[in-house]
């Protein structure tokens, strides 16, 4: 039997601020159950092992799964200024 795909599904990316002041960027379908699991250490990043998720500092969706990827990664490769401006103007848009 073949498993129907899943492209309707919308990703998101995201940056959590660590309890060490760092940044943690990933992906899912569901953030708020990703949070409850980043903050439970059960199912959540191996990141947070060391220290504590504190806040989601930046959010994007409407990604497919591989868009969300190239985004991640993106992010990733940002030196920790760019990364802050990217939080600082995610934070000025009205929500």
């Amino acid at each position: 039997m073949v498993k129907p795909r899943l492209n309707h599904m919308t990703w998101s990316v995201y940056i959590i601020l660590s309890t060490e002041n760092t940044y943690y960027t990933g992906i899912t379908t569901d953030m708020d159950r990703r949070w409850a699991e980043h903050c439970s250490g059960k199912k959540g990043a191996k990141y947070f092992n060391s220290c504590k998720p504190l806040k989601i500092v930046y959010f994007e969706t409407g990604h497919s799964r591989s868009t969300a990827s190239k985004r991640e990664a993106q992010i990733k490769a940002m030196r920790r200024a760019e990364k802050t401006q990217l939080v600082k103007s995610f934070a000025e848009v009205p929500k």
